[in-house]
């Protein structure tokens, strides 16, 4: 008898908590559902059928954000606002802004994501956790737990990225702190070292446990190498691996002009996106990937004249993009808001580029790959533009904003960050 009253009670309490957490959930789609966008869709374009609203502005050099399961985002800075570095937003009353703006922390850094429960953010050296309470609110803001520490930052390339999959692991961007691991970095006609130290312990994805305080690189795995520098990566659901967007080296014809004029040097090495296994090579930097002659290429440092080609055990790009835009943010889109075509494909946040002059400046925008079977299955197109405003322009300086990091609401939306404007935007789908 006390058995059967125990089941009941059981059940009556699981079917309840099971109603709550429905009732909650189709809460937050009617609410979402009636959000409208900006009457200028925030400044963007568009494809059709979308809309942009801005959610927060002001918010200062806002790097890379994450969205909890109730819509509420956190922003990790690389500088200090108004005395923090990680800002809590949360809508009040349903309109799609951000009323609630609580910030935390006095780090600076770009990574952030919210996993089973923790809030994970990164410095340039070190990766915390935050404990999250059932809403996915913060527990303790200014105690959170340390699981990495002693990563290596010299100032070029130091942000560290993070993402991580569903076995309990988490991946660090340890940024290489060169060009192209010259004798002299950055010189002109100064050839490459070889083998490059810095490979040692920076140019790479490494990978650490989740849940596992105070690691350092003892304690880690180089999970991929030959990366100069990622800052957008995501852990993939439909392949269960991590994908990352590298950044290209600089200066081809600043450091070779007899190799290459300054058209080859605005529009290489491409931008590439690759995806990791374990102990892959990826080639910097004694290569570079040409998206025009769809080759890897020998460094000049290394004895390329720009035509010599590899056979070396390195991997080629799922996808490769024009030199120097600066590829921020990575997401793979799983929502239902969208239309069919964007399900599994992937939104890259482009920053904006700084060295293509005398070329015009490229980048500014997101952009948009479609997958199937998880690998793309068409060409790249711009989704959303005009964040850096007006003509074309020489100077980075004149861009009004450079996206950065990307998020997936619960209802589909998708969210993206401005470090220059320190703008939130979400975008919609509105109609067919």
């Amino acid at each position: 008898m006390k058995k059967t009253l125990l089941f009941s009670f059981i059940t009556v309490f699981t079917l309840l908590s099971r109603a709550n957490f429905n009732t909650d959930t189709s809460k937050y789609k009617a609410e979402t559902s009636v959000i409208k966008a900006d009457a200028d869709n925030a400044g963007l374009i568009l494809p059709g059928g979308f809309g942009a609203l801005k959610v927060a502005t002001g918010l200062g050099e806002a790097r890379h954000i994450t969205v909890t399961l109730q819509g509420d985002i956190y922003v990790k800075l690389s500088n200090v606002y108004k005395g923090k570095t990680i800002y809590y937003l949360h809508d009040n009353n349903s309109d799609g802004r951000a009323e609630v703006q609580t910030g935390f922390g006095n780090y600076t850094g770009t990574g952030i994501a919210v996993k089973n429960g923790y809030l994970y953010a990164s410095s340039d050296e070190e990766v915390f956790r935050y404990k999250l309470n059932a809403g996915n609110k913060v527990i303790n803001p200014e105690k959170p737990e340390k699981i990495i520490t002693g990563l290596l930052s010299r100032h070029q390339h130091e942000s560290k990225s993070i993402a991580l999959d569903n076995e309990g692991n988490i991946y660090v961007n340890i940024g290489a702190y060169s060009n192209s691991c010259q004798e002299k970095d950055r010189s002109k006609g100064s050839m490459g070292i070889m083998p490059c130290p810095i490979l040692d312990s920076a140019g790479g994805i490494w990978k650490f446990k989740a849940d596992k305080l105070n690691q350092t690189y003892g304690d880690g795995t180089r999970y991929a190498t030959g990366l100069r520098n990622v800052v957008g990566l995501d852990w993939n659901n439909t392949t269960n691996s991590l994908f990352v967007m590298q950044h290209g080296r600089d200066g081809l014809h600043d450091l070779f002009p007899d190799l290459y004029d300054t058209k080859q040097s605005a529009e290489l090495p491409a931008e590439c996106m690759y995806e990791l296994k374990q102990g892959v090579n990826c080639g910097w930097p004694y290569i570079y990937y040409d998206h025009i002659q769809r080759k890897k290429i020998i460094n000049p440092e290394y004895g390329g004249d720009g035509k010599k080609t590899t056979t070396e055990n390195i991997i080629d790009p799922v996808a490769a993009f024009p030199g120097h835009m600066a590829p921020n943010g990575l997401l793979f889109y799983t929502g239902n808001m969208f239309p069919e075509k964007y399900k599994n494909g992937a939104f890259i946040a482009f920053h904006g580029s700084w060295n293509r002059s005398p070329e015009p400046q490229k980048g500014y925008f997101v952009a948009f790959v479609p997958f199937k079977d998880g690998k793309p299955s068409g060409d790249w197109e711009i989704f959303a533009d005009n964040f850096a405003g007006g003509e074309a322009f020489v100077s980075p300086s004149k861009a009004k904003h450079r996206p950065c990091g990307l998020a997936q609401g619960p209802d589909g939306s998708l969210y993206i960050s401005d470090d220059s404007g320190g703008t939130i935007y979400r975008i919609i789908y509105t109609g067919k």
